[in-house]
């Protein structure tokens, strides 16, 4: 989804409705990849887990994005951010029963 919601940022010369179709169009290939995902991984993890993964990845795609497509500085604070989120992850499969 960074692909569709960020892309358009660095063209702001392009008419907003030939974004949204673009940008709709790159989501709808998306979903098409992430709703069997979704499918296939549910009952091995749980809706919950299934969804902290995809915010992992979508965080990490975005970061590398940021970096290398709009040419935005990779701050501290942000990995102190992806810190907290790993921990996020540890706490969301950890077995605490």
């Amino acid at each position: 989804m960074t692909v569709a919601w960020c892309w358009h940022l660095k063209f702001q010369e392009i008419a907003l409705w030939k974004v949204i179709l673009l940008s709709w169009a790159i989501a709808f290939f998306e979903y098409c990849l992430q709703v069997p995902a979704n499918r296939i991984g549910y009952g091995v993890f749980t809706a919950t887990q299934l969804k902290i993964i995809q915010e992992v990845i979508a965080l990490l795609v975005f970061a590398v994005f940021s970096i290398w497509f709009l040419k935005e500085p990779f701050r501290w604070n942000y990995a102190v951010s992806f810190a907290f989120i790993l921990g996020a992850v540890y706490f969301a499969f950890a077995k605490f029963e």
